[in-house]
């Protein structure tokens, strides 16, 4: 049975959402704040963890970020905000989706089925597929989930290294933002591609410079692509 991890600090949320959720036939733990989230996502190890933004100790933010350093775990961001900028940085952090409130139970029911679906999907596709590309001065490996620059790991996030992945194995190709969106994070709605800028720019902090024979190249008016000389 599959473990949902859900974060508020609204007892009664939670409980309502337990009720919810453990109908579809999922085992539900239940944390009111950031530090005990963290706590129960070590020691329960759920496939899935539906998390609200503004709660005591760690925010969502600080919780999803802290996570991200050590899993891909599929997270669900929950928030009383529903401006676009909300949604960019949880998304940038490596949520995978983004729910405002108020919200109905069966619509996060429905999320919480769609993630996970996806991210079995991403999985099976995954180990059909060559895990590892390199490059001059650049080794992406999406099996141990490591980017090795000059012959160093550098620290990157789940979801960054996976869209570097996606761009270095199809080189010289151009993808728009919502097409990096659907390929990375399985979604598109209006706004969220900022979130594509956002891993550019950070990926571009990481590795440019390493060689004159590769670079992320923006392409004005479409998207981004992985150039390589030839």
């Amino acid at each position: 049975m599959e473990k949902i991890l859900v974060v508020d600090d609204d007892k009664n949320i939670c409980e309502i959402l337990r009720l919810y959720i453990q109908k579809e036939g999922f085992n539900v733990i239940v944390a009111n704040d950031g530090i005990e989230a963290i706590r129960k996502f070590e020691s329960e190890s759920p496939h899935l963890i539906v998390l609200d933004i503004m709660i005591p100790k760690l925010d969502g933010w600080q919780v999803c970020n802290e996570i991200r350093k050590k899993s891909n775990i599929p997270i669900i961001m929950l928030t009383a905000k529903s401006e676009v900028f909300d949604k960019v940085l949880g998304l940038s952090l490596g949520a995978d989706d983004y729910l405002p409130k108020p919200f109905e139970s069966k619509e996060l029911v429905a999320r919480i089925k769609a993630v996970l679906r996806r991210n079995k999907n991403n999985t099976q596709e995954t180990s059909k597929k060559q895990k590892e590309i390199s490059y001059e001065n650049i080794v992406i490996n999406l099996s141990t989930y490591e980017l090795i620059l000059n012959k160093k790991n550098i620290d990157i996030p789940p979801k960054e290294i996976q869209l570097l992945f996606f761009l270095a194995s199809n080189p010289n190709c151009v993808f728009t933002r919502e097409k990096l969106l659907n390929e990375i994070w399985g979604f598109d709605c209006y706004g969220d591609t900022r979130t594509i800028d956002v891993h550019i720019k950070r990926l571009r902090e990481k590795i440019e410079g390493a060689s004159n024979k590769w670079s992320l190249k923006t392409v004005w008016g479409i998207g981004y692509k992985f150039e390589v000389k030839k």
